[in-house]
């Protein structure tokens, strides 16, 4: 029915002994304007044959991981009340219909600390995950968190230096600073830089089967599978991202690579092949859950 509330976005991954579950967070309206590194009219076309509009529209997700034997991990957790429209801001809801709570989870490992990404760990400044851990890089929590870091921001920047101090606040002392590796048994961290400087996949394995969740490498799949060299706006150095999600494309297509992005069009899981110059984006498969 036209105007009826969305469901919430879930679906479960088997990954050997592990379930990954990909949680969709809602989406927002973007602009071309936003792309970086190449024309406009370039990002169009690529629009365009991408069977995509002009006016693109960004997708997010986050990730819970579970297993027998472990309790709950979830890889970020989405706007939460930093949410700017009401088209996000659906982690919770999403969430709650795989039957874990939020005290049940463990640990939240952040990619990185954008708004859209770690809005979701404070509400009404109180931890919406309660017994949990945070992870994050220490380059991340040098870069946004310290009282330096916002008193040098750029006026226009402060509210993200705000709001990811805002973000973990509540737990202090059960926040871990990392660079790189085994973050958790079976899950390792894998320094992506340049979007942040403290951008992070997470790779995660059980037996033969690894799944590589690589956050924000590519926010417009339609043009920066195509052409890597396209930017956001949002990056803090184009430059390096830039080299980073071709180095990261080459080598997944390469190794025929599973993986998973917080802005690919949900669910988000599948794989990166060679298309001329550039690459595509192949989405797994799925043929029913458990």
């Amino acid at each position: 029915m036209a105007g009826s509330k969305p469901l919430p976005g879930v679906l479960r991954w088997n990954l050997g002994d592990l379930t990954v579950t990909a949680l969709n967070d809602g989406w927002f309206q973007a602009s071309l304007d936003l792309v970086t590194g190449i024309g406009k009219d370039e990002a169009a076309r690529l629009q365009r044959d991408g069977f995509r509009t002009e006016q693109p529209k960004i997708t997010l997700n986050a990730f819970l991981i579970t297993g027998a034997g472990r309790k709950p991990v979830l890889v970020d957790t989405g706007y939460g009340a930093l949410a700017p429209v009401e088209t996000m801001g659906r982690l919770g809801s999403a969430l709650a219909t795989t039957g874990v709570k939020p005290e049940d989870v463990e640990t939240v490992l952040i990619t990185h600390l954008h708004p859209d990404h770690c809005g979701g760990l404070a509400a009404d400044g109180k931890a919406v995950y309660p017994n949990a851990e945070i992870v994050v890089h220490a380059d991340e929590a040098a870069h946004w968190l310290p009282d330096e870091a916002l008193s040098k921001a750029p006026q226009e920047a402060k509210g993200y230096f705000e709001g990811a101090r805002n973000a973990v606040a509540p737990y202090a002392g059960r926040m871990r600073e990392h660079r790189g590796g085994e973050v958790l048994p079976g899950i390792e961290a894998v320094h992506l830089p340049g979007h942040t400087p403290g951008h992070c996949g997470f790779r995660v394995s059980s037996g033969s089967e690894s799944l590589l969740i690589w956050t924000d490498v590519v926010h417009l799949p339609a043009i920066q599978f195509k052409n890597p060299d396209a930017g956001v706006g949002f990056d803090v150095d184009g430059e390096q991202a830039r080299q980073t999600r071709k180095t990261i494309m080459d080598q997944a297509a390469a190794e025929r690579s599973f993986i998973a992005g917080c802005h690919l069009e949900f669910p988000a899981f599948g794989y990166v092949d060679r298309d001329g110059a550039g690459y595509s984006f192949v989405p797994a498969l799925w043929v029913g859950g458990e």
